[in-house]
């Protein structure tokens, strides 16, 4: 996981205080100082095995070039710590390493956020999340704040892919006598089976349609989202970038027909930021071979940037 720092390239400024994150990024080291720690997953098998389009084993590269010409404002420092690549298809192996990693980075006293990669990406960052948990002298209740068109709550009892993660935390909570808290932003009801709603209820799945996230529905939005946040100790927030109109974001492996706009997407993440609960985000389904002008990297690129700034 040795991060390659040749890729973090951009312009530099002559003038005071203009820095940008090419300039501040550092690679992860066992002492450094609690900050942001970037750790990419290469890895499109699980988008492969759904029968997705492929490409996000590239989107790690791509945000990170994204990300490097952008203005910092943050004090709090940021960390590289590499990527993780899914090797000969074996995804069980790439979510333990991942877990691994996304632990690590908590007990540094670090904010891992994680670029992808599949959707599939999420089940090793929840791990991740869990593992330090059960580190913790009481587990804390972990709240899961997805923005996505789908739930992704398939059975992995047939094959494990890009859409079953929900489920297989769901699982993982029952087995740890955990409640399952999940909420879903952005969903599409053309893009989900009635199966996968009657899952959804049968796990108490809270979710919120795409029809109903226009910039008109965001204070009852920021409210519902208050009241979830406020039976959880810790959030894990993961965002999918097939959530966003395909005009915004056509590099995915489902552009969505309709989607969720930034503008009502951000706030939500920034609550989400500011609540002193989050403790590791990830960003789902970059495919840069789908790309359009780097659109949809410039938008991953962005939400990062959103989830990290502190001033």
């Amino acid at each position: 996981m040795q991060p390659d720092m040749s890729l973090w390239t951009g312009r530099v400024d002559p003038e005071p205080r203009t820095e940008r994150w090419h300039q501040v990024v550092a690679p992860l080291g066992e002492a450094s100082p609690p900050g942001r720690v970037l750790i990419g997953f290469r890895s499109d098998e699980g988008v492969r095995r759904n029968k997705g389009r492929p490409g996000a084993v590239d989107g790690p590269l791509a945000i990170r070039k994204a990300l490097g010409p952008l203005a910092w404002h943050s004090a709090a420092p940021v960390y590289d710590a590499g990527d993780i690549a899914c090797a000969d298809g074996d995804l069980d192996a790439a979510h333990d390493a991942l877990a691994t990693a996304v632990a690590g980075a908590l007990r540094g006293g670090h904010l891992p956020l994680v670029m992808g990669g599949g959707h599939e990406m999420a089940y090793g960052s929840w791990l991740g999340l869990a593992r330090h948990a059960e580190t913790l002298p009481a587990a804390p209740v972990i709240g899961i704040v997805n923005f996505d068109a789908h739930f992704d709550l398939r059975s992995p009892e047939f094959v494990i892919s890009s859409g079953t993660p929900f489920s297989q935390i769901a699982r993982a909570c029952a087995e740890r006598g955990w409640p399952f808290r999940y909420l879903c932003f952005g969903v599409s009801q053309a893009a989900n089976t009635a199966n996968l709603f009657a899952r959804a209820e049968e796990f108490g799945v809270r979710f919120r349609l795409d029809r109903d996230m226009t910039l008109a529905d965001l204070d009852a939005t920021r409210r519902e989202l208050a009241g979830f946040l406020a039976g959880c100790d810790l959030i894990y927030m993961t965002t999918c970038l097939d959530v966003f109109p395909a005009a915004v974001a056509p590099g995915v492996s489902a552009p969505a027909a309709r989607g969720v706009a930034v503008e009502v997407i951000e706030p939500l993440i920034e609550s989400l930021r500011d609540s002193g609960k989050l403790a590791v985000a990830d960003i789902a389904e970059l495919s840069p071979g789908l790309d359009l002008d780097g659109r949809t990297a410039r938008l991953a690129a962005r939400l990062l940037h959103t989830m990290s700034r502190t001033g």
